[in-house]
């Protein structure tokens, strides 16, 4: 859905000023975001009637950009990514799925990527990977295959019995890298910072808020860009640059680093 090119579709319309797009999230139930989607010939009171809708319906709506990824699946799949460049190091899914939920992630990145399905995350990463600059692993998708794809075949990075991964207990004495925490929560606010910068939501204050409840981010930490400003924003950029140095130009800092955005408050 989030790779849907909504002025591409509007183009084609007698009235694209009453178009827009809303992107929900899966469990719908349960999840209280909607993304309510912009595009350049959109009336804003087109987006106005929607945020009454949603809200008439129990849901926070966010306005957000029609870029690729729309803002929560963007930050997300970086995280997701790199958690899945990890495993095929050899890196073991319970020690990365431990390092996201040591940080206060409610699931870890594995366990996610087996719940979406592989051949979903592959499908999202095959539309998002070109724009972001990044490379979808073999492990993502060369697995997406029909009897494999995660938690409904019961198979996937993990096996799954009665709705639960079976995560295989860690060798003994088992000593996951010291940046592996880094190497997943990083790419995550490097891109929010940059979907900042792009004004894919008009505010940081609004970023934060779709991040929690799009994807459960730890809610105490007070979403991506509040962590930055409470963990100084340099400092990050130095633990980033320094994965850079280590690992590749898949941690390059993206812009907006130096936004005034992530020094107030």
């Amino acid at each position: 859905t989030s790779s849907i090119p909504l002025d591409e579709l509007a183009e084609g319309l007698q009235r694209p000023a009453q178009f827009a797009g809303l992107h929900y999230f899966n469990p719908v139930a349960l999840m209280p975001l909607v993304e309510i989607v912009r595009h350049a010939r959109m009336d804003p009171a087109t987006e106005q009637r929607l945020a009454g809708f949603c809200k008439a319906l129990g849901k926070l709506p966010v306005p957000v950009a029609g870029t690729p990824g729309f803002l929560v699946n963007r930050v997300l799949f970086p995280y997701m990514l790199e958690a899945v460049t990890a495993y095929s190091e050899g890196i073991p899914g319970r020690a990365i799925d431990r390092a996201a939920e040591a940080f206060g992630m409610p699931m870890g990145p594995i366990e996610l990527v087996d719940t979406v399905g592989l051949d979903v995350a592959a499908g999202v990463g095959a539309e998002l990977s070109p724009f972001l600059g990044l490379q979808v692993p073999e492990a993502l998708a060369g697995q997406a295959e029909p009897g494999r794809r995660g938690k409904k075949d019961g198979q996937g990075l993990y096996r799954w019995e009665d709705g639960k991964a079976v995560k295989p207990e860690l060798p003994e004495g088992y000593k996951a890298p010291e940046d592996l925490q880094d190497r997943l929560i990083l790419p995550l606010l490097n891109e929010a910072v940059a979907c900042l910068h792009d004004g894919v939501v008009a505010d940081a204050d609004l970023l934060d808020a779709g991040v929690i409840f799009g994807t459960g981010f730890a809610p105490f930490r007070g979403g991506p860009i509040q962590y930055i400003r409470d963990t100084g924003p340099e400092a990050l950029l130095a633990r980033l640059q320094q994965l850079q140095s280590r690992h590749g130009e898949r941690f390059a800092p993206r812009p907006g680093w130096d936004s005034p955005a992530l020094r107030q408050g």
